[in-house]
Parts: structure tokens; C-alpha cells; sequence
């Protein structure tokens, strides 16, 4: 019978034998434990038990060590370089942008490296560094026992961060006491293959310290433009206070801060007998003195936007503890390459074609006047550019001189101001940089998708190994007019019809602050009545200031901020309305890409995700909901108005220079004197915007014509949506909603459709009175000082304006 059961009866009633008669066991010597343990005193069966649980504790936790060994490095890992791997930026098609394997990690010697550094350093973070091998027991304890106090404090040694520093994956980034395992044993196999000097030397060479930089050399260069052999003992103990926390204790965005952490550390040096008290008294005293200046980080083929990227990326990394220049990150981008190409050409083409217009116009009293930027080209070999505009602008270019960094360290040196101005002026290799810079035309331009908030497109200058200064971003400049349709769009969302009619007159506007404005336009007032949706197609400030006491500044401003203009303060005066308070290129973008996605604001975003070497996802952004602005209704409105300035405004250059006919909306903008020309444009997948000026205001384009961001802007604008249309990166045929049939092409420049600033003039005050000019003796480069001119020369009285050659194509500058 008993053969004739199934085998899984036999192996249960087996497995019962066994577990029954190790259970007898367990209750037979547990019994004897007991009381073994019951007839010993009540204070040494309490020994007996805790040290019994203790060697359990024990046991298990060096079993577990024993199964950790083989997944840390190993002996032939440490003597070997690990294969290091930059990380890199790249297109949203996967075309690399850049890489972080340039110019911030210098390896030197120890011998090379200030000895205040070396006990600071020992003083500071382990200062039993030469008596243990890796691990000091007696700190670690310390501060589990501070930790579990509520103290937290950390207990690794220099090898141990070592360690981490030299593995970071293979012992991983989580706060837990798995990695505190691995980097205890990683620095014990570290401890049988350096020597303490190697350690060191190894330490202070990959030991991060902000902005990318890595390793003490690069760290004394970028805080104090020295070399770390040449570092004094209060710069030492700066950077070595910065390890404890590197962004919390930077000593240029938290300078209190890092006074007090070093002196923590002279502290530390001084009770262990490296400094004297008389000394730490003295020394801690001593202000915070930075000499900082960030150094050259970028490949050859960077540009603004990667630029951006990496200043982003870079802190990124150092808050979630990654090493750009080992980690072999990849980086996506949003920028789309084929855009980013065709946005680089129209920015270089139509740049170059708008500086032979402002060379030639400022060559001579009488530059000329021309719709053609060919007529100028023609022209400008045979001038010298800008020559005019030095020769009458004597008191301006002193300005100028005064404001250079060699002006001001001569007088901080002690020159006399009018010794060191004249000898700067008499400095013709100087002056020929300066006349150089002030003159050279600039421009930026950026494109998002306005469905997502991705950044396509994104050129900052005209040339960023020559100008640095990223005008998408960074710089701050009026908008103009361009500001216009956020008046017009608050407007809308308060009700007001866009076939209301407003008086065409000039008003004087009182300000809260009692300054009065006086809006005027180029094109004069006819005291006729306008509409609304006419007042923002024929960009008109009277029309303008009307609406904007009707809708009121709070509701223009929430408007603007809920846009897109998030960054920039805008100033409550009246002004405001025609784009008086300077914004980002990338903010009025951002704005027009919120109407142009119907009312629904999304944050502008440049990074799609980034993955490890393995190709794991470490971080993915953009899948952010849209926030309403807008309402529907009255973002579709403001977009067929919009409409109205391609077609009939002053954005008309689109349809009769670049030939553009599908749905597209946008608005041109000019500040006062010419000084900034803007113009963005929509198209239901992409919005882009460009702005045309000079990094300094107080030089200008010449002439109204070619200062009107319909004629400058504008270019970069069209020649740009020319090539994504022709090559059908963009849709001709996508349509906003509401749209209706297109008007027909523009083969002309409508005339007498054009723009002016508008500032604010006190009220009972004449206008500031122009500057009376000096004559300045003006030296082309190559050439002796001209003879002595006439003092007091005036200006020629104004030119006529050119007129329009409609028959001349942008793309063909």
C-alpha cells in the first residue's frame, strides 16, 4: 500500500520527518540556552545576550562583505586608467552638437600643489589620513553614532572619496549602506595599490569643484587665476572648505557662506597644531578676496545654444552627482539641424548685407539712401566704413574709452583720467579694436514649436567665436512694437471688439509718477477714426496708448507674464504698451509661440533626455501640460489680425521679398533712434523671431528705412521660413484654425507704414537737447592722422528716405 502512494504524499510526509525533527532539536537546545542563560545573573545574561547578538550582527554583516568583494573594482581596475568618456550634446536627429572633453581638468604633481592645500586638506577631512588603510573605524563609528542622533555627518576618508570620485557607477550614487560597503572596500584595495602620495595626488586631481571644473589646478585657476602651486593658505582653505557641499559653499554665489566654512577650516588647522592662535585670529579676519573667471570650456564648434545647454548641464551634473567629462552622458537636444543650418545662413547672409548697409550710410555726410542693400554692397569697397559717424561723434568715443577695462585699471592704478584717455585715444591698435566692436552689427534668432515648446533653432550672434554675448537669452533689449499684440490681446481677453473704433490723434498720457507721454508715429495722425484690429496692422501708437488706458497696464502685464515673459520685470508706466521695458529675444518668442498654439502657454525646453553609456534613460523632460494664457476665442482673433500686418502692415517684406504665401501672422517692432529692430513671425509649426541691433544702443542704423525692424529683422526672419519652406521642413499648406483664404501676394511695400519708439518725456521738459560733437580725427587702420578739421562741424540735415525696389529678393544680397 505504502509503494502504491503518489510521490508528492512521499516527499511531503518526508519533508514533515525533517522539519519535525529539527524543530525537536531547536526546542531541545533552545531549552538548554535558556537555562544555561536563566541561571547566570540578571547582568551577565544581559552580556551574554547582547554579545551573542552582536557576533550574529557580525557574522551577517561580513557575509555580506564577502558577497560584495567581487562586484567592486578590482586590483587590475585600479592600476589600469579607466576608459574615460565625454559626454556629449546632440541634435533631436541625433547629429552631435558638442562635447565636454575640452580645457577643465589639469593633472599635476603633487609637488606642483601649494602645501596649505595638502594640510589643509588632512586637517580638514582626515586627519588620521597617514595612520589608517583606507577606513577609519574609530570616525565611522563616530558618525553613525552622531547620525543616529540627528547630527548627520559624514565619515569617509580621502581614500574612500577617492573612491567614489574614480567609480561612480561601479559604486553608485545612492546615500545608502550598500554604496558605504563598496566604497569602504574599493578603498582598501586602493590603500594596497598607491602610496599615501598617490592617493593625494590622485585626489586633488579629480576632486570636482563647479562650473566643470575638476581637480585643484583648474580649481585655483577659475577662483583665483593662479596656479595651485601658488596658492596662500586662505585660498587653500577656501577651496578645501568648498568639498563639504561644492554649490552650497561656492564662494561666488554664497560668499558668507564659504568665509565661514573656511574658517571651519583654519579651525581644523589650528587644533591640530598646523597654525597657531595667534594666527587663526588673524587669518579668520580676512575677507573672502576671488579673482574668478571661468575658463575656456568650449569646443571649436559650440555656439550659443550649446553654450546655454552647458551652463544648464553643468549644474545638472553636479546635482545629481555625475562627471561630464567620464560619464559618457548623451545628451538630446531639441534643435533640429537641418533649422539650426538654415537659421545660421539667414543670420550670416542677411548680417553681412545689413553691415554694408550701416558701413556705407556712416561712411560719408551723405552715406547714401536706398531701398536696395545691393546698391550698398556695390558700394562698399570704395568707403570706409563708419568713418562719418567717428569723425562727428568726438564726445562719444571718449565715452567709449572711459567705459574699457584698460581705461579703468589706469585710473585704479593711479594715472591721471585726462593722461590715461589721451594715451588710450593716441593708441591706434586699441582704438582700431574698439571703432571694431562698437560697430559691428549683431543679431539673434530663435524658433520653437509651438505645439511643444521645443526649441529648432537657436543663433545668439553673428559669429560666436567673435561675440560671445548671447542676444536669444542673455541679452535685454525694447521689443517695440513687437510688444504690441500682448496690449492687443489683453484687450480681446477683456471683451473689447476688434472692430472698435479709436480716434487717430495724439494724447498726452499722465503717468501715476506724474511724467507725461506723448505718443506719437512716424507716419503722422489724420484725426480719422481706426479700428482696432487696424490700429495693431498698421502698428499705430495712438491707437495704441488708447487701448492700453482701456484695458489698463496690471492686465497687460499678467498677460505678458502668463505669455511667456517670465524672467524680464516689466515697469508699469504707459510706455510699456509700445514695448518700452527691455525683454529676451527668447521670451517675446516664447509669447508669440503661446498665441500661436492658440492661448496655451509651454515653457520653452532645449533638452529632450539624457542617457548613461548603456543607453539607460537617466532623465527625460518636455512632457509638460500646456497652461492656458488665453482664451481660445481671442488667441484665434489676435492671430487673424496678425494676419493683417503680413499682408497689409509693416510685415509686408515677407510676402514681396521672400514670395511666403501661406498662413502666417506676425509683427515687426523698432525702438527709439533705431537702436533695436525686431520682427517675429508665426506659422501654425514653427514660431522664430530675430532681432537686429548694436551691443551698444548709442549706435544705430542711419537711416529710419533700414532701422525699421520691417527692413532689417525682418530679412533674417524671411530668408530663414524661405529655406524651411522651400525644403519642406515646414508645410506651406498648414493652417492656423479660423483661417481663410489667403490675400494675395504682396509685390510692393505698402507706403507710409512705419514705426517709431515710444519713451516717456517729463512733463513741462523740453527734449534733451542732441549732444554737442567734438571732431573726432578718425585713422582707418593702414593710414596717417588726417589733417586738422574744422571744430563744431554739424550734422548734414536729415536725407530723404529711400524707396523700396520691390523687385529685389532678400536671398539675393
Amino acid at each position: 500500500m505504502d509503494q502504491q502512494r503518489k510521490p508528492v504524499e512521499r516527499a511531503r510526509e518526508a519533508a514533515a520527518r525533517v522539519f519535525g525533527a529539527a524543530g525537536i532539536m531547536f526546542k531541545h537546545r533552545f531549552a538548554r540556552l535558556h537555562a544555561f542563560l536563566m541561571a547566570r545573573p540578571p547582568f551577565q545574561r544581559a552580556a551574554l545576550i547582547a554579545g551573542g547578538g552582536a557576533a550574529l550582527l557580525f557574522a551577517l554583516v561580513l557575509l555580506y562583505v564577502l558577497c560584495l568583494i567581487p562586484l567592486t573594482p578590482g586590483i587590475k581596475d585600479l592600476k589600469q586608467a579607466r576608459a574615460a568618456k565625454a559626454s556629449t550634446l546632440v541634435s533631436a536627429d541625433g547629429k552631435q552638437l558638442a562635447s565636454f572633453d575640452q580645457g577643465l581638468h589639469e593633472r599635476v604633481k603633487l609637488d606642483q600643489i601649494s602645501p596649505h592645500v595638502l594640510t589643509a586638506l588632512v586637517a580638514t577631512e582626515d586627519h588620521r589620513f597617514y595612520d589608517h588603510m583606507g577606513i577609519d573605524f574609530k570616525r565611522t563609528l563616530a558618525a553613525v553614532v552622531y547620525s543616529l542622533k540627528g547630527d548627520a555627518q559624514g565619515g569617509s576618508t580621502i581614500t574612500q572619496q577617492l573612491a567614489r570620485n574614480m567609480f561612480p557607477e561601479e559604486i553608485g550614487r545612492s546615500r545608502n549602506i550598500n554604496r558605504k560597503l563598496k566604497e569602504m572596500i574599493t578603498a582598501l584595495k586602493i590603500e594596497a595599490t598607491y602610496s599615501k602620495t598617490e592617493i593625494l595626488e590622485a585626489y586633488l586631481n579629480t576632486v570636482p569643484f563647479l562650473y566643470n571644473t575638476f581637480g585643484i589646478e583648474t580649481a585655483a585657476q577659475t577662483y583665483f587665476d593662479k596656479p595651485a602651486a601658488k596658492l596662500d593658505i586662505l585660498e587653500s582653505a577656501t577651496l578645501v572648505g568648498m568639498l563639504k557641499g561644492t554649490s552650497y559653499y561656492n564662494p561666488v554665489t554664497n560668499p558668507e557662506r564659504s568665509v565661514e566654512r573656511r574658517n571651519v577650516v583654519l579651525g581644523q588647522m589650528l587644533k591640530h597644531g598646523i597654525i597657531d592662535a595667534k594666527s587663526f585670529e588673524r587669518l579668520i579676519k580676512r575677507p573672502l578676496r576671488l579673482h574668478f573667471a571661468r575658463l575656456p570650456e568650449r569646443a571649436g564648434t559650440d555656439t550659443h545654444f550649446t553654450a546655454y545647454v552647458r551652463k544648464w548641464l553643468i549644474q545638472w551634473a553636479d546635482e545629481h552627482d555625475y562627471n561630464l567629462q567620464l560619464d559618457g552622458l548623451v545628451v538630446y537636444t531639441t534643435l533640429d539641424h537641418e533649422l539650426q543650418t538654415a537659421a545660421l545662413s539667414a543670420v550670416e547672409r542677411q548680417g553681412t548685407a545689413l553691415q554694408m548697409v550701416a558701413d556705407v550710410e556712416w561712411s560719408s555726410p551723405d552715406g547714401g539712401s536706398s531701398a536696395s542693400a545691393g546698391s550698398y554692397a556695390a558700394r562698399h569697397g570704395g568707403t570706409t566704413p563708419f568713418e562719418y559717424f567717428w569723425r562727428s561723434k568726438g564726445n562719444l568715443i571718449s565715452a567709449f574709452v572711459r567705459e574699457t577695462p584698460e581705461y579703468k585699471a589706469a585710473v585704479d592704478g593711479g594715472e591721471d583720467k585726462l593722461v590715461a584717455l589721451k594715451r588710450l585715444k593716441a593708441d591706434r591698435a586699441f582704438m582700431a579694436q574698439l571703432r571694431r566692436t562698437k560697430t559691428r552689427l549683431e543679431a539673434g534668432f530663435v524658433a520653437l514649436d509651438p505645439s511643444s515648446g521645443e526649441v529648432r533653432a537657436w543663433v545668439g550672434s553673428r559669429d560666436f567665436q567673435k561675440d560671445q554675448f548671447d542676444h536669444v537669452a542673455q541679452a535685454q533689449r525694447q521689443p517695440g512694437s513687437t510688444f504690441k499684440p500682448v496690449v492687443y490681446g489683453a484687450a480681446l481677453e477683456k471683451g473689447i471688439s476688434s472692430e472698435k473704433l479709436y480716434r487717430d490723434e495724439v494724447m498726452n498720457i499722465k503717468a501715476g509718477d506724474g511724467t507725461i507721454w506723448r505718443p506719437t508715429d512716424m507716419s503722422g495722425s489724420n484725426g480719422g477714426m481706426m479700428s482696432l484690429r487696424e490700429g495693431l496692422i498698421m502698428s499705430k501708437n495712438t491707437i495704441t496708448a488708447q487701448v492700453m488706458q482701456d484695458v489698463g497696464l496690471p492686465s497687460i502685464i499678467k498677460l505678458a507674464q502668463d505669455l511667456g515673459i517670465k524672467d524680464s520685470k516689466l515697469a508699469s508706466v504707459p510706455s510699456l504698451a509700445l514695448g518700452t521695458s527691455p525683454v529676451t529675444l527668447l521670451e517675446m518668442v516664447s509669447a508669440y509661440s503661446t498665441i500661436a498654439a492658440v492661448g496655451e502657454y509651454r515653457k520653452p525646453i532645449f533638452i529632450k533626455r539624457i542617457v548613461d553609456r548603456t543607453g539607460k534613460v537617466v532623465a527625460e523632460f518636455g512632457s509638460q501640460a500646456p497652461q492656458r494664457a488665453m482664451t481660445n476665442d481671442s488667441a484665434v482673433m489676435l492671430i487673424d489680425m496678425m494676419r493683417g500686418v503680413i499682408n497689409r502692415g509693416t510685415g509686408t517684406a515677407v510676402r514681396y521679398r521672400f514670395g511666403i504665401t501661406g498662413d502666417v501672422a506676425g509683427k515687426t517692432g523698432t525702438t527709439q533712434n533705431n537702436a533695436d529692430g525686431w520682427f517675429i513671425m508665426m506659422h501654425p509649426q514653427l514660431v522664430a523671431g530675430a532681432w537686429v541691433g548694436f551691443n551698444d544702443n548709442r549706435v544705430t542704423m542711419r537711416s529710419s528705412y533700414w532701422g525699421q525692424g520691417g527692413h532689417n529683422a525682418i530679412l533674417v526672419v524671411g530668408d530663414f521660413f524661405k529655406t524651411a519652406l522651400d525644403s519642406g521642413k515646414l508645410n506651406a499648406s498648414a493652417a492656423f484654425p479660423g483661417a481663410i483664404r489667403p490675400e494675395p501676394r504682396q509685390d510692393a511695400e505698402p507706403e507710409g507704414i512705419n514705426e517709431e519708439g515710444g519713451e516717456m518725456q517729463q512733463d513741462g521738459v523740453a527734449p534733451p537737447a542732441p549732444m554737442i560733437e567734438e571732431e573726432e580725427q578718425f585713422v582707418p587702420e593702414g593710414q596717417e592722422l588726417p589733417p586738422p578739421s574744422e571744430e563744431g562741424q554739424q550734422l548734414p540735415p536729415p536725407r530723404p528716405q529711400p524707396q523700396p525696389q520691390p523687385g529685389e529678393r532678400a536671398d539675393s544680397f
